[in-house]
């Protein structure tokens, strides 16, 4: 074989492309792999979502609403503006503090530890879900719809229920993920078969919802 491939140059050097491509993937596991597929599929459509609200917003010739008046609560007769968004924001962004802490703890072997962690994590997540509903009920009581509101341009309903509507399903998803993850974990799963990788699997993923978040937020509040 080896003489017969030192005739053909080309089809040798090919040969060990890959080669070497398949040692530099043969650590990363199918799970790990497919969940990456995953997240960089979900970057393209959240992507599209977020230039399409960046297109409709520059193009619409209607003021657009004013996220700090539309987004305010009134506690103890004073109007706190993002006050709401503010705290969900926190609530996610340490979820995702939560979420390395049980990875490591899974490098660690860890299982109890790693357990705990992914279910504050997962109850960070509903808390925020939870505040989502909140503030989509304050926003339907006001008069906000898909199709129109009462402060501006009629897009905003539209692209705020979509936007924020499809990263709170995620959020729904991966809360019901962890806890999953975290039965697992309790039980010993992870220790009998000798991996924990699929905390690490998990935390990709809640990862990267977070992340999303940020360009949201970034997007529709403080714009």
């Amino acid at each position: 074989m080896a003489n017969s491939l030192s005739q053909w140059p080309r089809l040798a050097s090919l040969v060990q492309d890959w080669g070497s491509d398949r040692d530099a993937f043969k650590q990363v596991s199918w799970g790990k792999a497919m969940m990456w597929i995953f997240l960089l599929s979900d970057t393209f459509v959240f992507s599209s979502f977020l230039v399409g609200y960046m297109t409709v917003r520059i193009s619409v010739t209607e003021p657009w609403p004013n996220a700090s008046e539309v987004f305010a609560l009134t506690i103890a007769g004073h109007s706190i503006p993002l006050i709401l968004i503010a705290i969900m924001t926190f609530i996610l962004i340490t979820s995702s503090g939560t979420m390395a802490m049980a990875v490591n703890s899974a490098y660690r072997k860890q299982a109890k530890s790693a357990a705990i962690l992914v279910f504050i994590t997962a109850l960070m997540g509903a808390s925020f879900v939870g505040m989502q509903a909140f503030e989509w009920s304050k926003l339907i009581e006001d008069g906000v719809r898909p199709w129109g509101n009462p402060f501006g341009a009629a897009q905003f309903g539209s692209s705020f229920f979509m936007i924020t509507g499809f990263h709170g399903l995620h959020v729904s998803i991966g809360v019901i993920y962890l806890l999953t993850v975290a039965a697992q974990l309790w039980r010993g799963s992870c220790e009998r078969k000798g991996n924990y990788q699929i905390v690490e699997i998990a935390g990709l993923y809640w990862h990267f919802v977070d992340l999303v978040w940020v360009f949201i937020f970034a997007f529709f509040y403080l714009w």
